[in-house]
């Protein structure tokens, strides 16, 4: 039987290589571990052998993440985080028409299944996890064990010397030796394969596990070498009706020892579980992450304005801002406030950051505006298409108010979940307590000067934007207004209109440019530049 066809997924500017094979009922996406090459994979009967079983009973989706085997080699400092990681896999299912999939996350694909669970419900089946893991420096390696590594890979890189570290029982396996020292050169180069381990180092999910509300399985051997026995249990004890397999054997690779016990557990959860909707009936709850931004404007500057004048540096500070939420693949809750202040939602913790820091940029650069921006991950509400509730929402505006003018400042499971972004941090002590639901104190760090660099997203005339042109002289004043976050009522005042009228022009601008809120259609008239 010959490879499955590889074919490539576009993922932002990234290919990212994927293969299919099998034709059950059911999607299982295989999310792989440290390193992976898909060609190279099937050249070993073990890994063959798995692949082959699991395909037997679904459709079998496999990829390698960006960066690693036939995927787009990317620079060493652009290795993926958890979350580009998600919108590689979400590519993936796209490419491949999957509404819906099982995710088998082994090793270090692990934590980024978790994180796509939460964040995704209704596109995860059931989460599978193998030899995973929330919190590498718990369970993995020590601070200390990681530079050793790095210190051995920049000399012996590709001979197979980590063969010991994660699959001890085929040592002596000299066939299996020749594969593996290749399976690290086709897997990764050098400088990748230390990027891999200081980003996965730094990998934090543990706050994320309350929000999993998906079938999980968790699987884990006894003796696992790399990864401690310990770190399934604990899954296992915070995910909500998780089942845990607890199987013999120190090989961490999920493709040798006994394979097939691996394969009927995976089998007979998938072909039982899905089926059976969440672990709750809680269907709209899911991981976000919420962006508070709030004008800090000191008195002596909004003094210097009159109402109009002030009316007008806010809307253009709004408008700024909504361009950002959409360039970062946001969406505003609610509408924006009178006083300047917004709360949007993503599913990216960077993107939320980077967000941030471009609205803080633009503000404070072209408008002399200073501004105010929390940032805050937790399980939230869905109401609608864009609306959203919930206490995470409420800490991001908490967190808004401890940051000082110009700050974009984060929650600690903000700052864990960005890992290999490029963002970094420093701890900042507000003098105010602030606790999570869980009664934990929400500790916080401040995004470093990089986040900001080059972050300024202006507004550019011009952009097509289907139905735009249908739109009358009248109706482009009421967007533009809209833009500025002004109610229909306020909207009437400006324009000398009756609220009605108004609402009857709002209602022909969504339907001309097939948009399904006021706040979209604020943000399409940000991104053309409309005042």
């Amino acid at each position: 039987m010959g490879l499955p066809e590889t074919h490539y997924a576009k993922s932002g500017d990234i290919h990212v290589a994927y293969q299919v094979l099998g034709s059950g009922s059911r999607d299982l996406v295989f999310v792989p571990g440290f390193i992976s090459n898909l060609d190279h994979q099937w050249e070993d009967p073990g890994f063959s052998h798995l692949l082959h079983r699991l395909a037997s009973f679904s459709r079998l989706i496999l990829f390698d993440k960006r960066g690693t085997g036939l995927s787009d080699r990317v620079p060493v400092a652009g290795l993926p985080s958890l979350e580009a990681r998600m919108d590689d896999v979400r590519a993936v299912l796209d490419a491949v028409g999957s509404k819906r999939a099982s995710l088998l996350g082994a090793s270090e694909g692990g934590p980024m299944a978790m994180l796509f669970a939460a964040t995704y419900p209704e596109r995860t089946q059931a989460l599978l996890l193998y030899g995973a893991y929330a919190h590498f420096h718990t369970w993995v390696m020590s601070a200390e064990k990681v530079e050793a590594f790095v210190q051995r890979a920049e000399t012996n890189w590709g001979a197979g010397e980590f063969l010991r570290a994660f699959a001890p029982g085929q040592l002596e396996n000299e066939r299996f030796r020749q594969w593996w020292a290749r399976f690290e050169r086709l897997g990764a180069s050098p400088a990748a394969a230390i990027a891999l381990a200081r980003m996965n180092a730094e990998i934090d999910v543990r706050d994320v596990l309350s929000a999993i509300r998906v079938p999980t399985l968790i699987l884990h051997r006894t003796g696992d070498v790399r990864v401690n026995v310990a770190a399934g249990r604990y899954l296992a004890g915070a995910i909500a009706g998780a089942k845990y397999v607890e199987l013999p054997g120190s090989d961490h690779l999920v493709w040798v020892g006994d394979i097939d016990r691996v394969a009927d557990e995976i089998e007979e959860f998938v072909s039982g579980a899905p089926g059976q909707g969440r672990v709750d009936d809680d269907a709209d709850r899911v991981l976000a992450t919420l962006l508070a931004a709030v004008p800090a404007v000191p008195e002596r500057q909004s003094a210097s304005f009159d109402d109009r004048a002030w009316l007008a540096l806010l809307g253009r500070h709004q408008a700024s801002a909504l361009a950002a939420v959409a360039h970062f693949r946001g969406n505003l809750v609610g509408e924006a406030r009178p006083d300047g202040s917004l709360i949007a939602v993503f599913d990216g913790p960077a993107r939320a950051v980077r967000c941030g820091a471009a609205i803080v940029d633009a503000s404070s650069g072209e408008l002399g505006l200073a501004i105010r921006c929390g940032v805050h991950t937790g399980e939230v509400q869905r109401h609608g298409v864009e609306g959203v509730g919930g206490i995470a929402l409420h800490t991001a505006q908490q967190i808004a108010g401890l940051a000082r003018p110009g700050e974009v400042l984060v929650s600690r499971t903000v700052r864990d979940l960005v890992a290999g972004s490029g963002l970094h941090f420093r701890e900042r002590r507000s003098g105010v307590e602030l606790k999570d639901t869980a009664g934990e104190p929400v500790l916080l760090f401040v995004a470093e000067p990089e986040a900001y660099r080059g972050a300024a997203l202006a507004p550019v005339a011009g952009i097509a934007a289907p139905g735009f042109d249908e739109l009358s002289k009248r109706e482009r004043e009421v967007l533009a207004l809209v833009a500025r976050g002004l109610s229909n009522g306020a909207i009437a005042g400006e324009l000398a209109l009756s609220e009605h009228t108004v609402k009857r022009h709002v209602g022909n601008i969504l339907t001309k440019l097939n948009l399904p809120t006021r706040a979209a259609a604020a943000a399409l008239a940000a991104r053309v530049g409309l005042r």
